[in-house]
């Protein structure tokens, strides 16, 4: 499991998703982010989500989210990337 950070926002962002490829890399057949710790975030995590969702694909890997945020839901869906992100029970 990937476990996403308290406060996702802008300036985090970048630094984060710098290591998603190698985050991607030590996970199983399936990567699965971990939101259910995130209190601060903007629209700079669904890009955050968005990158891990390619880098698990690239790699073969399946790919969901669990613990996702329900206003970073209602984000995805206003960014029409909602059914890019499946959130995992």
């Amino acid at each position: 499991m990937l476990t996403l950070p308290p406060v996702l926002t802008h300036a985090q962002a970048a630094g984060f998703s710098g290591g998603l490829k190698q985050l991607v890399s030590q996970q199983g057949g399936q990567v699965v982010a971990d939101a259910s710790a995130m209190t601060e975030f903007d629209s700079s995590a669904l890009a955050v989500l968005l990158s891990c969702r390619r880098e698990a694909l690239a790699a073969g890997k399946e790919f969901s989210v669990s613990g996702l945020p329900p206003r970073l839901r209602q984000l995805a869906g206003l960014y029409g990337v909602a059914e890019l992100i499946p959130v995992t029970a």
